[in-house]
């Protein structure tokens, strides 16, 4: 589960990066998505280390909320350091985009788990 909630973490920052330049009408080129990509990918790897994610992948308080606070930040910080734009509309859409990625695949897992769960002890009675 944790190459999978990896992968998901991975895709969607880059799903972020893809849909806000062709928001944008910019060019959907390797190194331009790269570009925008890259401080969040980066800051999404800082966020899997400092909250230990691979120990709870799919928890929503533990590892959800931080990586996503920690990838908007840190993308926003490594976009400011490389000279890229962090206009207050951007940090909202990125917070809010990130925030409904990130954490809301976890919520979907938990519902699904607690779901699952429910049903198994239904069919046990």
């Amino acid at each position: 589960m944790i190459v999978v909630a990896l992968i998901l973490d991975v895709v969607l920052t880059l799903g972020f990066a893809i849909s806000g330049r062709s928001s944008h009408a910019e060019v959907l080129d390797p190194v331009g998505i790269w570009g925008t990509w890259w401080p969040f990918l980066a800051a999404l790897a800082i966020g899997w280390v400092v909250t230990l994610a691979w120990r709870r992948p799919l928890d929503v308080v533990r590892t959800g909320i931080p990586v996503w606070i920690i990838t908007v930040a840190g993308g926003m910080l490594l976009r400011a350091a490389s000279g890229q734009g962090i206009a207050v509309p951007f940090i909202i859409v990125a917070t809010l985009v990130l925030g409904l990625a990130l954490v809301g695949w976890r919520l979907i897992a938990l519902l699904v788990r607690t779901l699952h769960a429910r049903n198994a002890r239904k069919a046990k009675e």
